[in-house]
């Protein structure tokens, strides 16, 4: 007897232990997903309806639910509701999240069955989830639209954010927090609501046979100042005349400064094409634009280097205070500069040049073929695979991308004095430039990828931040002796080489050229 209960009580604490260590393991799965705790009076959601939504996402949601409604709050669901209804102010489209059902089982909810009610709530929370991913992801995937486009997803846990909204007591601010935070994000919600305090037009395609100057008188321009009273950069008047008077100058000076145009008082072709522009096309762009947006880092830095490539723009910002403003020379539509994020490591004064396949392909190879007095006077050394030195009349075409092109150190070199290195998939970098005479022109998108900088050296010494060591007066004596020289950028300073064509300032809409021809076919893959 004695032995049977010893059997007996051995196999009940085995036992025990076994069943704690599947609770242990069950709970640690559990911890994963977020635990909801539905609040009032819940209904039972038949799993068949989760199936119908096809979304793995959905029906995990719901597990951590045991299969129970969540939204029993008037409050939390019409907050979320009005969020969707309003989603247009993010760019985005409202209809994406069943918004005329969702208001219909709202309307309705007093006399709804428990079967309507379980499908309300799944379709909230389905609703609420694509939102949510919209926000922090947008809603196209960069990496599958553009191969120049290196930016990682931006992270987020959908159901724990969803747990945690019905969690909280603040939830429009949780919300908020979901947005984009960076100021030019702001800037272009603050366009959307501008541009649509515009009345509806149905201005006809302007033309001009040659440039029209001032005091010149023009038929054309009669309806050009109907345009810019649209775009309230003249004033109304009772009459027009076909006269380019000083007041209409100014006007088409304050249209070209809004749109990055040369503010030279001519009217041209290019400031034609830009007030061709309808409202609708305009308001396109600037949703084109908030979706890049939310494709961006949402932490860009304490520290950080952001360019606008269609602004040509180099900005240093540092606390959310802006230090130090470039200008910038781009890639041309052909080799366009791509669109990534980075930290910046180092810099290289007096760089050598090893010359790009494309730029070897499309230009070297083609100006040796016509002279080979060409890599002499370029100052670039041909290596062969073994590294041995090629001389220009030893140089063969069947070999020639075989080779290995380096320009030498110096003024002439095309990366200028100083190079700066950010690591990237493109072998891409910010250098100096021995034409800088190119960044008096409007439009600077003539680089083969790369980017050149307006004073380097400037930008250099303050990224180094060593006055006593890296000073201008130091730079300038390293930079004489015309040796390669490397040096760590010590300071943690992320890199943001980011596109967008629109925005706002001090309540005026501002475009700037879409140099890459990306908005309005980035709109219509947005609506279509």
């Amino acid at each position: 007897m004695n032995k049977l209960f010893l059997i007996l009580l051995l196999y009940i604490v085995i036992s025990c232990k076994k069943e704690a260590l599947k609770s242990e393991v069950v709970l640690e799965k559990e911890a994963s997903k977020p635990r909801v705790q539905p609040e009032g009076k819940s209904i039972k959601i038949d799993s068949a309806l989760l199936i119908s939504f096809d979304s793995k996402i959905l029906t995990d949601f719901y597990k951590s639910t045991e299969y129970r409604t969540v939204w029993q709050s008037d409050k939390k669901r019409k907050i979320i509701l009005e969020e969707l209804l309003t989603s247009d102010e993010e760019g985005l489209n409202p209809e994406n999240y069943k918004v005329k059902a969702l208001s219909n089982f709202e309307k309705k909810l007093a006399t709804l069955d428990s079967v309507d009610l379980a499908t309300y709530d799944v379709l909230l929370t389905s609703s609420l989830q694509k939102y949510i991913s919209h926000l922090t992801n947008g809603t196209l995937d960069p990496r599958k639209l553009y191969k120049n486009w290196d930016l990682k997803e931006n992270h987020i846990d959908i159901n724990e954010t969803v747990a945690q909204l019905l969690n909280s007591d603040s939830l429009i601010y949780k919300i908020e927090q979901l947005k984009p935070n960076h100021l030019v994000y702001k800037k272009l919600k603050k366009a959307l609501k501008l541009i649509s305090t515009f009345p509806k037009e149905n201005f006809k395609n302007l033309k001009i046979a040659g440039n029209i100057t001032p005091n010149d008188t023009n038929p054309s321009l009669i309806d050009i100042k109907k345009r810019l009273i649209y775009w309230k950069d003249l004033q109304l008047k009772d009459s027009l005349t076909p006269v380019y008077d000083e007041e209409t100058v100014m006007a088409v000076k304050r249209f070209q400064t809004r749109h990055g145009l040369a503010t030279d008082e001519i009217i041209r072709e290019v400031t034609i094409a830009s007030l061709n522009f309808s409202k609708q096309q305009r308001i396109h762009q600037i949703i084109a634009n908030l979706e890049r947006w939310k494709w961006y880092p949402k932490e860009m830095g304490k520290e950080y280097v952001i360019i606008n490539i269609p602004d040509y723009k180099l900005t240093l910002v540092k606390d959310k205070d802006t230090l130090r403003t470039h200008r910038v020379i781009v890639g041309r539509a052909k080799r366009k500069t791509p669109i990534l994020s980075s930290k910046l490591t180092q810099v290289v004064f007096n760089p050598t040049w090893t010359v790009p396949p494309t730029i070897l392909r499309e230009d070297v190879i083609p100006a040796v073929l016509k002279s080979r007095s060409y890599l002499t006077n370029s100052n670039i050394t041909v290596y062969d695979s073994n590294g041995r030195i090629v001389d220009p009349y030893e140089w063969q075409l069947s070999q020639a991308e075989t080779y290995r092109y380096v320009q030498s150190p110096g003024t002439f070199n095309s990366l200028g004095m100083v190079k700066i290195i950010f690591p990237n998939r493109f072998s891409v970098y910010l250098h100096d430039t021995n034409h800088r005479d190119y960044f008096d022109k409007i439009d600077r998108s003539l680089s083969s990828g790369c980017v050149r900088v307006d004073n380097p050296l400037e930008l250099t010494e303050y990224l180094l931040n060593d006055p006593v060591n890296w000073d201008l007066e130091k730079i300038t004596t390293i930079l004489q002796n015309e040796r390669t020289k490397f040096v760590k950028i010590k300071e943690d300073v992320s890199f943001h080489l980011l596109y967008w064509t629109a925005w706002s300032e001090n309540n005026k809409l501002i475009f700037r050229d879409d140099i890459y021809n990306l908005d309005a076919n980035l709109y219509n893959k947005l609506r279509n």
